[in-house]
């Protein structure tokens, strides 16, 4: 019986092998948010490792990405932080969308939720473990262009609409 259980688990295993998510690897960047904005080197290169690889059209996948079910929960990631936030399609929304994303990002970072700590488990992504100092420059980059957005643009414009 057990090694009955043992071979249909390893089959399925085999099976779900050949069923995998389209890879996140676009090159577009027309929309991207460096069209608009400027972005520190500093900055640039947190967000490179903390953040674009879930919160932009372009994932650097680690080795263990092509393993189901793994494939699919890192697929989950990608999915719904590009819906909450994505750096690839930043300047496409309307301006009120985008100063609303900096806001968020600013709440997000100071509280310590992002980057998730399920990015960092068992050392995983070790260089996505923020320090007081990078949440410190993130938080003052997206201040910053938040700031330049109110001078920019009447104050009504930077409202989102109720839905």
């Amino acid at each position: 019986m057990k090694t009955k259980i043992l071979l249909s688990l390893a089959a399925i295993l085999v099976i779900i092998q050949f069923f995998r998510p389209a890879k996140n690897i676009s090159n577009e960047r027309t929309h991207d948010i460096s069209t608009k904005y400027q972005i520190p080197d500093s900055v640039s290169a947190i967000l490179k490792v903390a953040c674009n690889d879930c919160h932009s059209n372009r994932t650097e996948y680690p080795w263990y990405a092509g393993l189901q079910p793994v494939a699919w929960w890192l697929n989950y990631h990608i999915t719904n932080g590009k819906r909450h936030l994505n750096f690839s399609t930043f300047t496409s929304r309307r301006i009120a969308d985008q100063n609303h994303q900096f806001e968020e990002l600013v709440e997000m970072v100071k509280e310590g939720e992002m980057p998730l700590p399920s990015y960092t488990w068992f050392g995983l992504h070790s260089g996505a473990n923020l320090t007081g100092k990078q949440r410190e420059m993130i938080v003052e980059w997206a201040e910053a262009n938040m700031n330049s957005l109110k001078e920019q643009y009447p104050p009504d414009s930077l409202v989102r609409q109720k839905r």
